[in-house]
Formats: structure tokens, C-alpha cells, sequence
């Protein structure tokens, strides 16, 4: 039996316009390029789960920025369903007794393509995160209105951080990466997704890492940590750069998918303006400092976006979408990975310690 554009064949092939939707959702950002999600396609229904075997679980105990990731994913699905001419029908966390399952999306009706959906799709394999110095030109006040809408039309609340609220957001950034540098654990996480770049299609390769800031003002995130090899070079970023937090009202694991949707809608839109972007979400990371950017009303911080025009910057890789379809034999595998994982970890902390002392 062949696939359709929209079903899946019994081989396991996508039709076209399936694999196209499958396509663009593997391209959404997320935590160390992670990728942590599967995706089981069947009757006109795409099931998007979320992978734990890829959580971090020195960074994101709580899964947090997992579930964000995953949330990002499930907006590139909508988005480039919608570009095709069909109706996303989204389901968030549709059944209690399978927690993994973070969404259900499910092809509808024909429709006629809107404008925004064209230049939201079309903006997805142009999307990267970009760790350079960006220009010192502003973002003009009507792109920054923008951004704030297109947060909003998913549920979040963008607030552009600036004067006293930008210094102190840099200096909580701050913070967080002295903190984190002095952890073993976090040396070992951070080498499980950054080693061996030129035979995986995920994690963090050396040359996304970018540069240090010759300032100390931006202080972006150091994957180059555990590979001194790697080490990145200095220079100088912009002065004032622009920052904003992401808020949604609560903090559930709804609150969560919903904060990814906002914050891609938000990526796109600033691609779709020229803008570059980075995620530096260090000091959500930790409890108290995040608490400091809680908001009257009870709205939690979920993303920290760098907005301003930058150089091209190189995409991370991103595995192929057969690799990402769940089936049952790769679901018991699967399993089997995320238990051999947990046997190896204590002994991969004990190895980031000494790699500590050698740094």
C-alpha cells in the first residue's frame, strides 16, 4: 500500500505533505539541540511525545525546558499544516494516562492558506539560534510590537527587559554560568551533547558555539567547556543588546507546551524580520534566581530571547524524520536506552570531576 500526501504507508512511509509537516517540526529549537520528541503518525492524527531518554537531568529536572522544546515542535507541525492547506486541530496533553503524549494534532478540513502561516513556514529551515555579536542597530519599535503579538496569539507575554530590568537580567545570566561551571554533573551533561560532532545529527557542534564576548556583557551560554580544543575566540558584541522574558500565567505542563508554541511563534516572527536570535535561559535554570523575574499576577518567566540583526549563522544538525517515528520495536528499545543510561551517569559524573581539575 503507497502513502497519501497525508497517511503513512505500512511500510512506515510518509506521504509528501506528512513528511513536509514531520520535516519542519524537527527543525524547532530546542535545550542543547536535544530533539526530545517522537512522533507517531496514523489516521489522519500526528501524536507528538515527548522523549525522556533526551532530557537533561542536571539542567531540567523538572523537564521543564523539555516539554518547551516539544511545545516548539508541535507549533512547526500546525504551522506547516496550515502552509499546506489544511486545518491543524490541536489537542494539548489529551490523555491523563499517558503523560508522554504532549499533544495530538489532527488534519482538518481544507481551508485557505492565511498570509502569516506563508511567512511563518516559510521562515522554519531559515530559523537558527546565533551565539554572534549583533549589530548595534535597534530593533525598530513596530518589529518589537511584532514579536509581542505573536507571543501573545499563543498564550504568552513577551516583556522587552530594558534599562535597570536588561542589566539586571545580564547580571542573573551571569550568575547562573559561574554557578554552573563549578558543577561535575553539569561538565558531563554538557560533553554528552557537545563531543563527537562529525558523527551525530544532534546537540550542540563547535561551530554554533560563538564567541566570548571581549566585554563581558553578553554573556553567552560556554558549550566549548568540556572541549578545549574547541576553545572559542573573543569579540565584541553590541553594548545595549535587546532582551526580553517570556511569561505565561502558570507553570504546568500545559503552561509549558503552550510557553514553547509562543516562543517559536516568537522566533519565526523575528526571522521573518531579519532579526537573529539566542536563547539564554541560564538563570530560569535555577529556582531562586528565575523566582526574581516572577511577575504581579503570578505569570512565571519560561525564555530569555536576544533579539538583533546578526551574521549568518551555521544550522545545528537535526536527525531525519524516519529516525523520529515511533513504532513499538523502537519504543522497547528505546527503554532499553534510557536504562543503560541511568546506569552510566553516576560514573560519567565521577569522570567530569577530574575533568574539572585538568581544565
Amino acid at each position: 500500500m503507497r502513502s497519501t500526501a497525508w497517511s503513512i504507508a505500512a511500510d512506515g512511509t510518509p506521504g509528501p505533505d506528512l513528511r513536509a509537516c514531520l520535516k519542519a517540526a524537527v527543525a524547532a529549537p530546542s535545550v542543547h539541540n536535544t530533539q526530545p520528541w517522537w512522533f507517531r503518525a496514523h489516521d489522519g492524527v500526528i501524536e507528538v511525545y515527548a522523549d525522556r531518554s533526551r532530557r537533561l537531568w542536571v539542567l531540567d529536572p523538572a523537564g521543564r525546558e523539555m516539554m518547551i522544546s516539544v511545545g516548539a515542535a508541535v507549533f512547526n507541525l500546525r504551522v506547516e499544516m496550515l502552509a499546506r492547506g489544511r486545518l491543524p486541530v490541536l489537542h494539548v496533553l489529551p490523555d491523563p494516562a499517558r503523560p508522554d503524549l504532549a499533544a495530538r494534532v489532527t488534519v482538518g478540513p481544507v481551508v485557505e492558506v492565511p498570509a502569516t502561516a506563508r511567512r511563518l513556514a516559510r521562515a522554519i529551515p531559515l530559523r537558527h539560534t546565533n551565539r554572534r555579536p549583533f549589530a548595534a542597530t535597534p530593533v525598530p519599535p513596530e518589529v518589537r510590537d511584532d514579536l509581542v503579538a505573536a507571543a501573545r496569539a499563543e498564550g504568552g507575554d513577551l516583556v522587552l527587559a530594558d534599562g535597570e530590568a536588561r542589566e539586571a537580567l545580564l547580571e542573573a545570566v551571569r550568575t547562573a554560568e559561574r554557578r554552573r561551571i563549578t558543577d561535575p554533573a553539569y561538565w558531563s551533561e554538557l560533553d554528552e551533547w557537545t563531543r563527537d560532532p562529525a558523527h551525530r545529527q544532534d546537540g550542540v557542534p563547535p561551530e554554533a558555539f560563538g564567541p566570548w564576548d571581549t566585554l563581558g556583557i553578553v554573556p553567552i551560554r560556554d558549550f566549548g567547556l568540556t572541549q578545549p580544543a574547541s576553545r572559542r575566540p573573543s569579540a565584541p558584541f553590541e553594548k545595549t543588546p535587546t532582551l526580553a522574558l517570556l511569561y505565561t500565567r502558570s507553570d504546568t505542563w500545559e503552561d509549558w507546551i503552550r510557553a514553547g508554541a509562543a516562543l517559536e511563534r516568537t522566533l519565526l516572527t523575528a526571522t521573518v524580520h531579519g532579526l537573529s536570535t539566542t536563547l539564554m535561559t541560564q538563570p530560569l535554570e535555577f529556582p531562586e534566581l528565575r523566582a526574581r523575574f516572577t511577575r504581579p499576577g503570578r505569570q512565571v518567566a519560561q525564555a530569555v530571547i536576544r533579539f538583533g540583526y546578526g551574521p549568518l549563522s551555521p544550522p545545528s544538525p537535526r536527525r531525519p524524520v524516519a529516525d523520529v517515528l515511533l513504532t513499538e520495536e523502537r519504543q522497547l528499545a528505546e527503554e532499553r536506552r534510557r536504562r543503560g543510561r541511568r546506569r552510566t551517569r553516576a560514573g560519567q559524573d565521577r569522570l567530569a570531576g577530574a575533568a574539572i581539575d585538568r581544565w
